[in-house]
């Protein structure tokens, strides 16, 4: 396939992005990734994401540029009735809309589901919110924190007789911008089969439930309440971490019988593939006290360079636990082009994380995310068919606004 007839796969698609702050705009860059027409909808005055300390690039700020690339800006004020009208031309001839207001800000402004959809019958809408559209928690305010707290996830996330922490990435907010991409992706593809769209209602709580998996499923067949997990596994005792004589630390996920093998052959500790107590999983599981006491003091025999060698030639997953500057310029995570260079109007660059997403023969695109309202003149002039004239009105009424950029 040649440079020029490469095509995204959400070529085409435009979505209209009326979030703010990480779970919808995390979602929305993931539909512009894969090639989609995403069109911000801001508010008139900067959202807290653009403002947020204490990295900045020209004004914005670096939680902003990391989850908004790929983008155009239309500001705009939707609590007059002109911006609510010039919305509406948007949502005619868009395939889909995410937002993340409160439940009921949407109907109060007159631009609920229902409404939406009689303007375009095969609009895919999606809301993300703290605990959905439904439920007696619905009017409740919502946060990444809080649904870790309440989903249970942060009760099991600690070291091993520790308190519970919040998990360092942002899981709750991350992992509903993935489920809601998910739900929209299906959504669409029932729009292109029948032109009708769809309603996808998207709960951050939900969806941190959906991730206690496993976990959830050990507590409904046992009635057990684990506690922090530290860095091991609740099943597999030799799924965890340890510290090497030089301090470092790795993990290992010796999963298997022959695994289990392989990493005592490794740490140069054959008798223990023959001792009895540790035969099979069962079994280490069952003296896993005596176990962690004589893994732990092998691995402090070693640097971590040195067992990691022999682990890597054991074939025995591991891996050393990275801080984020050796994340960044590792080998592995630079070829996979996971750190992306943006590149502003004025050639001044910022690097943010990359689209884990690999499509063969499909670049991935790399536009510098807009500055407020980069876009709404021309927004303005292509989906609502106004004229300079008319937009100049917009601007001076203060119903939308414009970059300096423009």
């Amino acid at each position: 396939m040649t440079q020029q007839a490469q095509k995204l796969p959400l070529d085409g698609v435009v979505v209209l992005d009326l979030t703010q702050f990480l779970a919808g705009p995390y979602a929305s860059q993931i539909l512009g990734d894969l090639g989609a027409r995403v069109i911000r909808v801001e508010p008139m005055q900067p959202e807290l994401a653009r403002t947020l300390p204490p990295h900045y690039h020209k004004g914005d700020s670096a939680y902003f540029l990391s989850i908004n690339r790929n983008k155009e800006s239309l500001a705009i004020d939707l609590r007059t009735q002109e911006g609510k009208d010039l919305l509406k031309d948007f949502v005619a001839k868009a395939d889909m809309l995410i937002e993340n207001f409160r439940p009921g800000v949407a109907a109060r402004l007159g631009l609920d589901f229902d409404v939406l959809q009689a303007l375009n019958p095969r609009l895919v809408m999606c809301s993300i919110s703290g605990f959905g559209q439904s439920g007696p928690y619905r009017d409740r305010p919502a946060y990444d924190i809080i649904v870790q707290a309440m989903s249970g996830g942060m009760s099991i996330t600690g070291p091993r007789g520790g308190e519970p922490v919040r998990a360092g990435l942002p899981l709750g907010d991350l992992c509903a911008g993935m489920y809601g991409v998910i739900g929209m992706l299906a959504a669409l593809v029932k729009a292109r089969e029948t032109g009708q769209g769809s309603y996808v209602d998207i709960a951050m709580l939900d969806c941190q439930v959906a991730m206690l998996s496993y976990q959830g499923a050990y507590h409904l067949m046992s009635g057990e309440v684990p506690g922090p997990q530290g860095k091991s596994h609740d099943s597999i005792p030799t799924y965890r971490g340890f510290h090497c004589r030089n301090g470092v630390e790795i993990v290992v996920a010796a999963n298997t019988e022959a695994m289990w093998q392989n990493l005592c052959n490794a740490l140069q500790t054959t008798e223990l593939g023959s001792d009895a107590r540790f035969a099979t999983n069962g079994d280490r599981y069952t003296h896993r006290a005596e176990l962690d006491a004589i893994l732990e003091a092998a691995f402090a025999s070693f640097t971590a360079a040195d067992i990691m060698a022999a682990l890597i030639e054991h074939n025995v997953p591991a891996g050393v636990i990275n801080n984020l500057d050796s994340v960044m310029t590792d080998a592995q995570v630079l070829h996979r082009d996971m750190v992306m260079t943006l590149q502003d109007a004025a050639g001044d660059e910022v690097r943010v994380v990359g689209n884990p997403v690999k499509i063969r023969g499909v670049d991935t695109p790399h536009r510098f995310p807009p500055a407020l309202g980069e876009n709404s003149k021309a927004l303005l002039a292509e989906f609502a068919g106004q004229t300079a004239d008319s937009i100049a009105e917009l601007e001076k009424t203060g119903v939308i606004a414009v970059s300096a950029r423009q």
